[in-house]
C-alpha cells in the first residue's frame, strides 16, 4: 500500500477551551510523541496567562515546538507557520517520534497540511492603511469584498478582520479576487498521512468554562502580564494584543473600559471566537469528532484508541 511509506501525523483540533492540549499531551506520552503548537497566540514569548499555555511542569517533559519564539509585536502568517513547522515535523519523525499537532488555528493547520495558494507577498504598508480604514468605518472591508469578490466575502466571517485584509490586499495588488488564486494550485505536505481528531464539547458547557477561564485570567495576572510587555517596550498596538482578552486588558489599562466592561467583552469575544472555530472545522470532512472535553478520561481513551489503530503497522 502506498501510504505504508508515509509517516503518521496526528492533529488535535477544536474550539478554544475544549482541552486540546490535554489530549495532545496524553497522546504524546502514550505513543512517544512530540507536540507541535498550532495556536496563533502561544507562539508569543512571556504571554502565558492570556494564552492558557501548559506550564513546563504540566508538559511532563514532552518536547513542545513552536512555543514562545516571537515577540508580541511580530506578525507570523499562515505561510510562515507552514514553512517553519514542516521541517520540525520531519525532524520529529527522524528521531522516531510521532508528531502531534495541537491547536485551534484552522488556517495555520490548513497551510501546514494542504498548502496555500500562490499570491502576492505581504505588503505591511497597505495592510496598515486597510486596518486603519476598517477602524474608522467598521464593516468597510467586508462590504468591499461583497462588491468585488463575492466568493471570498461569502467564505470569510465579517468579523475576521485579518482574513478580510488579506483578501482586499490581494485584490488591490493583483486586480484579481483572492478566490481566483485558489485555482493556481497548492503545495501540500508530502511524506505524511494525517489523522485529525476534533474535540466537540457541549456548547453551553464550553461557554461556561470559557467565561470562568476569562475571569481567572483577569484575577490571576493578565493585567500584570500586559504591563510587563509594555515595560519591555512593546506597544499597545502589538499584534498579540489584538486577540480576545489581551485587547480588553489593553483597553482597561488605557482607561477605555471599566473592569466590568473589560471582563464582559473578553467573555463575549472569546465565545464568538469559539463559535467561529467550530464553523471552520465543521467544514473539514476529514476530522474524526470526539464529543466531549479533552480532560474527560472517556474522550482521552477514545483518542488513544483512534491513534493506536492509525499508527499500527500497515502492509507494504
Amino acid at each position: 500500500m502506498e501510504d505504508a511509506r508515509l509517516y503518521p501525523l496526528v492533529a488535535v483540533v477544536g474550539p478554544t477551551g475544549a482541552g486540546k492540549s490535554e489530549v495532545a499531551l496524553k497522546l504524546a506520552v502514550q505513543f512517544g510523541g512530540e507536540v507541535v503548537n498550532c495556536d496563533s497566540l502561544q507562539i508569543y514569548r512571556q504571554l502565558d496567562i492570556g494564552t492558557a499555555k501548559l506550564t513546563l511542569e504540566e508538559r511532563q517533559g514532552v518536547p513542545h515546538h513552536l512555543l514562545d519564539f516571537l515577540n508580541p509585536n511580530e506578525v507570523f502568517t499562515a505561510g510562515e507557520y507552514s514553512r517553519t513547522a514542516r521541517p520540525v515535523l520531519r525532524e520529529i519523525t527522524q528521531r522516531g517520534k510521532l508528531p502531534v499537532v495541537a491547536g485551534g488555528s484552522g488556517f495555520y493547520l490548513r497551510a501546514l497540511l494542504d498548502g496555500l495558494c500562490p499570491g502576492p507577498v505581504r505588503d505591511d504598508g497597505l495592510r496598515g492603511r486597510l486596518e486603519r480604514r476598517e477602524r474608522r468605518r467598521p464593516g468597510w472591508l467586508h462590504r468591499m469584498l461583497v462588491r468585488c469578490d463575492s466568493a471570498s466575502a461569502a467564505s470569510i466571517h465579517p468579523a475576521d478582520v485579518q482574513k478580510l485584509i488579506r483578501a482586499v490586499e490581494v485584490l488591490l495588488k493583483t486586480r484579481r479576487p483572492l478566490s481566483s488564486w485558489f485555482h493556481e494550485g497548492r503545495d501540500p505536505l508530502e511524506g505524511f498521512r494525517a489523522l485529525k481528531l476534533g474535540l466537540d464539547p457541549p456548547r453551553a458547557a464550553l461557554y461556561e468554562r470559557l467565561d470562568a477561564r476569562c475571569a481567572r485570567m483577569f484575577e490571576h495576572g493578565l493585567l500584570d502580564e500586559v504591563r510587563g510587555a509594555f515595560a519591555r517596550g512593546f506597544p499597545a498596538d502589538s499584534k498579540a494584543f489584538e486577540s480576545h482578552g489581551y485587547r480588553q486588558a489593553v483597553q482597561f489599562l488605557a482607561g477605555e473600559l471599566s473592569p466590568g466592561e473589560a471582563l464582559s467583552q473578553a467573555k463575549r469575544n472569546t465565545r464568538r471566537y469559539a463559535k467561529r472555530q467550530w464553523t471552520w472545522f465543521r467544514k473539514d470532512k476529514e476530522i474524526r469528532w470526539l464529543c466531549g472535553f479533552g480532560d474527560d478520561p472517556a474522550i482521552q481513551d477514545a483518542a488513544l484508541a483512534a491513534v493506536a489503530e492509525f499508527v499500527s503497522p500497515r502492509p507494504r
